[in-house]
């Protein structure tokens, strides 16, 4: 038996279910046969609300901390990419050296620095 797919909402509307429900006008199950939801998806919905309800107090705050972790993970994309260039470079010299050639590289300048 396949799980029938149910109505997505999109984030507004899911607020304004949410909010409705803080209202408290109606039961949370009659919300959910007015909506078309399970009980349980209104419960996940409202504790998502609530637990992130201080972003909108602070949007600075939440834009701040993620610009932080894109910079870093810019940083991190870099050396990364830089490594591999290394690595890239070192792979085709090796390719196109003779095993000789290698060897010796390899004993007189040790490890790839």
């Amino acid at each position: 038996m396949s799980r029938k797919k149910g109505k997505t909402y999109t984030a507004e509307q899911k607020t304004k279910i949410v909010l409705e429900m803080l209202k408290e006008e109606m039961t949370t199950s009659q919300l959910a046969s007015k909506y078309g939801v399970t009980s349980q998806s209104l419960g996940k919905w409202k504790q998502q609300f609530l637990e992130n309800a201080s972003l909108a107090f602070d949007v600075g705050g939440a834009t701040k901390a993620y610009k932080e972790e894109i910079e870093e993970l810019k940083s991190e994309n870099e050396q990364l990419a830089k490594a591999l260039g290394k690595a890239t470079i070192k792979a085709e010299w090796a390719a196109g050296c003779s095993e000789a050639e290698f060897r010796n590289e390899v004993r007189t300048k040790g490890a790839w620095a």
